[in-house]
């Protein structure tokens, strides 16, 4: 038998004991106001103790899983229907969790740069939107908290918001649009994921894996480098012109003179999100493995110039999400960067980069969204935000959810016959090309005075504007300056007019029938 004191002593033991014990902690994409992925097995997890068992139980369902040594655990709930009925998650361990308000539909992951990120309040239709905002309580996002690491991580900060007038100004624009129109067209709830990180560039959202099998990790890796060997005497500088600023700025508040200086910005450091892999490892990685139904992606800008790596990272980054998420080739839907000077109007940067997008629709299940004609000379960050999203939820509808009626892209290029010139002519007359396109059932028009964006190049391959005119479902294009043609482009500058489209204003893609 234990003594009085031993067994008191037993008893604080064991108390102790039990509060060591962890809590379980599911994901943050688990919590009230949740939307789960519809009509495929639902993952639930989390960490906890090793050995510690966990029940989940929602909808009628409840299923176990034990942790594991890494404190790792994770439960799969069979397929559930769409409900906007709100219900009840109940995780249970060492302690339990009820989350309320959980609701069950379509869930799409939607990542990028700056223009993704972009939110409502700053975008064309902030108004009308926040305005409208209530009738869409079935509409939510959950925003990932932003985070670089060098290693994988499991967890991440984020809440999920219901759609209303007081949450909607911080949504992403084009996500918050596409999911409207998704939940209009579908009648079934609508989550976003919403993880991304303006000014980034794609090799930041890369595994390091996938990185490296690519044929340009060496060059990114290197680029990375001198980065950091440039930090120390980059970052001294600024901080230098940072103390003249700070003091230039107080000294004018004090004789209440006005300051527009701006403020100097932080070079780029080891903490930068620009590090390779390193929103992978912190914003995607912890998101794994979410049942969604596809992704959307609006990036580019920051990898304008090296279209080269862009053309074989960008498809390298589809392909790895698809495998990491391990869901079949989940649709993969982007925006094609829009029209913008970037210090360069009449550079050749931009439509590389536009190139090596299009040229990713060779994967299976993929499809871009044109913003040549909603883009802003002056400003990177398009406010035609809502257009963006319709144009995301008319790819969505059409290619993931079968709406065949509907129209998913604009007239396409498909092929150019040259005329040639006759100078024996009286007057003497230039040669033309005539484009054909694909993709004509909504017509082919310019809402503009004059088609322009167009540019003709003979055999010097120096392209000159060029006057053009529709007919019928074609363009033909002329210019004085090029008598005798053998190539055309169009929108094929950093910054360019493009109004070509159909009659329901969607966009002609960029396209050249050179490869010089």
């Amino acid at each position: 038998m234990h003594s009085p004191r031993s067994a008191l002593f037993l008893l604080l033991t064991a108390l102790l004991a039990l509060d060591a014990r962890a809590d379980v902690r599911p994901s943050a994409l688990f919590q009230d106001h949740a939307i789960l992925q519809r009509d495929k097995p639902v993952p639930v997890w989390g960490l906890a103790d090793p050995g510690e068992h966990v029940r989940v139980t929602f909808a009628g369902q409840s299923v176990t899983a034990t942790a594991g040594s890494d404190g790792k655990w994770r439960a799969d709930l069979a397929p559930l229907p769409a409900s906007a009925t709100p219900a009840t998650l109940t995780i249970a361990g060492n302690n339990t969790l009820t989350f309320s308000d959980v609701l069950v539909g379509e869930v799409w992951l939607a990542s990028g740069q700056s223009n993704m990120e972009w939110s409502v309040e700053k975008s064309n239709d902030a108004d009308l939107l926040k305005l409208t905002a209530r009738a869409f309580p079935a509409v939510r996002e959950i925003k990932v908290g932003r985070k670089v690491s060098a290693d994988a991580v499991t967890e991440f900060t984020g809440e999920w918001k219901p759609s209303s007038p007081d949450t909607v100004g911080s949504f992403s624009a084009a996500a918050h649009t596409f999911a409207r129109d998704l939940h209009l067209a579908l009648g079934v709830p609508v989550g976003i994921v919403q993880s991304s990180w303006g000014g980034t560039p794609v090799e930041s959202w890369l595994s390091p894996a996938a990185l490296a099998a690519t044929p340009h990790a060496e060059k990114v890796a290197a680029r990375w480098q001198q980065l950091l060997a440039r930090h120390p005497a980059e970052q001294a500088a600024f901080e230098k012109r940072h103390t003249a600023w700070t003091a230039a700025r107080d000294r004018a508040a004090a004789e209440k003179k006005p300051f527009n200086q701006a403020e100097p910005r932080a070079p780029q450091g080891p903490s930068s999100p620009h590090r390779p892999s390193a929103l992978y490892q912190g914003m995607i990685h912890p998101l794994l493995p979410c049942a969604v139904r596809g992704f959307l992606w609006y990036q580019g800008e920051s990898n304008g110039g090296r279209a080269a790596e862009y053309a074989d990272l960008f498809p390298a980054l589809i392909k790895n999400w698809r495998a990491d998420f391990a869901q079949g080739d989940l649709p993969f839907y982007w925006v094609q960067i829009a029209s913008y000077k970037n210090n360069q109007p009449d550079g050749l940067d931009w439509p590389a980069l536009r190139e090596a997008q299009t040229r990713t629709l060779a994967l299976p299940a993929t499809g871009q969204v044109v913003t040549m004609d909603i883009g802003d000379f002056t400003d990177i960050h398009p406010k035609a935000k809502t257009e963006v999203g319709h144009r995301l939820a008319r790819l969505a509808l059409r290619r993931t959810y079968g709406f065949t009626e509907l129209a998913d892209s604009g007239p396409v290029f498909s092929g150019f016959e040259i005329t040639p010139g006759d100078p024996a002519a009286t007057p003497p007359r230039a040669g033309s090309i005539t484009v054909s396109f694909e993709n004509t059932s909504n017509g082919l028009r310019h809402p503009a005075a004059a088609l322009a964006g167009l540019e003709l190049a003979g055999e010097d391959r120096v392209f000159r504007p060029a006057s053009a005119r529709i007919a019928g479902v074609k363009v033909v294009v002329t210019s004085p300056d090029v008598p005798s043609p053998v190539a055309v482009r169009y929108a094929w500058r950093n910054y360019s007019p493009a109004a070509l489209c159909d009659n329901l204003g969607l966009p002609v893609p960029p396209f050249r029938t050179d490869a010089w």
